[in-house]
């Protein structure tokens, strides 16, 4: 009881193996807010998640990522100084119409400002309800740092392309033309490494090759991947819908590699591929690794604490508020 350690789907199954739960964001988010026994949560995952997990625990329950260079290119393309640059330049041009959201894959200071601003952190799992109730509370919504994500899950509900605009932090500027008032969704111009490599050319293909193959992928993938798709959802959507397709019928699956393999491996009654059979896993997620994983363990059984995440206290307060709004609607 002592010790909980969650693991994220992307990681290698020589660490999930050891995991004590397994699951997307929302989940293991979820399970260490219940952890109230735990003294020490390894984190099997990257450093946005052992920042959540730290913002949901006690101050006396200590976070631990085995290792510190378990990061996300995603979460690092947007940053607080050009979150709240931007943010000025938005309140210029549309005035307090706007509700921020971020997708849970952001830094605790991103979600920080986007609880202070009265707004929420989504997953891919529940995106489309938090978008509806964001449209609630204000006209328009900045969502954040993953614009494929954004863009697919409000063209679900409704929102039509030309109502969306692009901001790019590193230029400070729109990508846009058309008319401003009716901009009701601005994306922000971030996106996953790993999802954006699969193409409409990997779709093309493989439905000459089998046009009898059904293709599902992940919301991150870009617009006219997840338009071309079959299915498109969440890692947990994807787990299940696998599980629950009839057996002999023959899948292509546009997500995270290690996740895709072991799809494959759970499945053997099923055909599965990959949609990019040259994808390589989430190279930051594979930083967890048995050895720095067996090291963490070994010093906390010495009786130290390595890479011990905390987040600041205030940065800490507003986050928490954007994750509250979540989870009660999730």
């Amino acid at each position: 009881d002592r010790l909980f350690m969650p693991g994220h789907h992307y990681q290698k199954d020589e660490v999930i193996q050891f995991a004590d739960a397994r699951g997307d964001s929302l989940k293991l988010a979820q399970i260490c807010a219940t952890m109230d026994k735990a003294e020490f949560i390894v984190f099997c995952g990257v450093h946005f998640m052992a920042e959540t997990a730290d913002m949901l625990t006690r101050p006396d329950q200590k976070v631990i990522l085995s290792d510190l260079r378990a990061g996300c290119s995603m979460a690092d393309m947007a940053d607080i100084s050009q979150t709240e640059k931007g943010w000025v330049k938005m309140q210029e041009k549309w005035g307090d119409t706007i509700l921020p959201l971020t997708y849970v894959n952001s830094t605790a200071a991103i979600k920080g400002f986007v609880g202070k601003n009265g707004g929420a952190c989504v997953t891919s799992g529940n995106a489309k309800e938090m978008i509806e109730w964001a449209f609630t509370q204000k006209e328009r919504i900045l969502f954040l740092p993953d614009q494929h994500l954004g863009r697919n899950t409000a063209f679900d509900i409704g929102i039509q392309l030309n109502e969306m605009c692009v901001y790019d932090p590193l230029t400070n500027e729109f990508e846009f033309e058309g008319d401003w008032d009716s901009v009701k969704v601005i994306l922000w111009k971030g996106h996953c490494s790993v999802h954006e490599k699969f193409n409409i050319k990997h779709i093309e293909n493989l439905r000459k090759q089998n046009p009898e193959v059904k293709i599902i992928v992940h919301p991150e993938c870009t617009f006219d991947v997840v338009q071309a798709s079959d299915y498109a959802g969440s890692t947990n959507y994807i787990i299940n819908a696998i599980q629950e397709a009839e057996a002999g019928s023959k899948w292509a699956i546009g997500t995270e590699m290690n996740l895709v393999n072991r799809i494959i491996d759970e499945n053997p009654d099923k055909k599965i591929v990959s949609l990019n059979p040259f994808m390589c896993p989430c190279l930051t997620m594979n930083r967890i690794d048995l050895p720095h994983l067996l090291w963490s363990l070994e010093k906390l059984e010495q009786g130290e604490v390595v890479n011990h995440i905390t987040v600041p206290e205030e940065v800490s307060k507003n986050a928490v508020l954007s994750l509250e709004r979540m989870l009660e609607r999730s």
